[in-house]
């Protein structure tokens, strides 16, 4: 049964109509804005817990307020097998993220990486969703690697085992948006919102006797600082926030009009890396991401002149 406090995503009972996608467009943007703020947060407090502590934190808070918004009701999943391994997935793409963080990478250089996403989903979505891609796109799709690489270039300020570790969990975190597209057909906002983050619980709490999981200091105190606690809360509840916002907002707008706002959180984290901790990133960093943002765009403007055209044959 799903919760009553939100209607039925569109892809439940048809296409999404024009001003539905528009408003799925306005929810996905906001999402991104609300987690960047959460990201700055965890990686404000993450020297006094550590990424596996934060894991935690966000998995209990977010899932607790998910449920209350929720009334406890349209929790229950439909697909379980894929929700179930989404979830984990995610789990291990937060705490690879967390571990960088705490490694010193900075919100704009692992946000310039993150931005190599909507290419993976382009290539993913041919398999998974049965996407045609043409040679346009393809050329675009390995320009856009290759900016990936420019940012990685050896001497270069990404050039660390952290930016590699990152790459790896991008690709990881695109499979992640493809499935919450297909887990909106069968499954309501709140449950996909809700066990995602229940499943940080456990894994972080698999994640604590690992040293490499911990602060610089040693073991993560029981309970942090009262404003370690505030920043905490604040980062849980932003996530179970924004987890809402997406499921609901990749349930009312196509993925490929959602794929230019993977993008909006490097402006975040440039603006706030730059407030917080006064980061500047290099600029290899910001060539190399203006290259595959450039890519992925035309990949977007293909995408559309190819639905265009279809739906031009199929009115003839």
């Amino acid at each position: 049964m799903r919760s009553a406090a939100l209607p039925l995503a569109p892809s439940f009972r048809a296409a999404p109509t024009g001003e539905e996608a528009m408003r799925g467009l306005a929810i996905v943007g906001l999402g991104y804005g609300v987690v960047s703020i959460a990201d700055a947060t965890v990686k404000w407090v993450m020297p006094e817990t550590g990424p596996a502590a934060a894991l935690v934190w966000r998995g209990l808070i977010g899932a607790l307020l998910v449920f209350i918004l929720a009334r406890g009701r349209g929790l229950i999943p439909v697909n379980r097998r894929l929700l179930a391994v989404r979830s984990l997935l995610h789990c291990f793409v937060s705490i690879t993220w967390y571990y960088c963080w705490a490694a010193g990478v900075s919100l704009a250089d692992s946000y310039a990486v993150a931005s190599a996403s909507p290419l993976l989903m382009t290539l993913l979505a041919i398999p998974l969703l049965g996407e045609k891609v043409g040679w346009r796109r393809w050329t675009s799709t390995m320009v856009g690697f290759g900016g990936v690489i420019f940012m990685l270039q050896p001497g270069g300020e990404l050039w660390r085992i952290e930016s590699l570790i990152l790459l790896a969990a991008t690709a990881v975190m695109a499979l992640t948006r493809i499935w919450t597209r297909i887990l909106t057909r069968t499954d309501g906002p709140h449950a996909i919102a809700f066990w995602l983050l229940l499943a940080h619980v456990p894994v972080g709490l698999l994640g604590l006797p690992f040293p490499f999981l911990w602060p610089a200091g040693g073991p993560p105190p029981l309970l942090p600082s009262l404003l370690g606690i505030a920043a905490l809360l604040a980062f849980g509840l932003a996530n179970g926030v924004a987890q809402m916002l997406f499921a609901r907002g990749f349930a009312l707008a196509p993925i490929q009009a959602i794929a230019p706002f993977e993008y909006t959180p490097l402006l975040w984290g440039i603006g706030l890396g730059f407030l917080i901790w006064g980061e500047v990133p290099a600029w290899t960093t910001l060539g190399g991401a203006a290259i595959v943002i450039g890519a992925g765009l035309y990949n977007l403007h293909r995408e559309r002149v190819r639905r265009a055209a279809e739906r031009r044959a199929g009115a003839g």
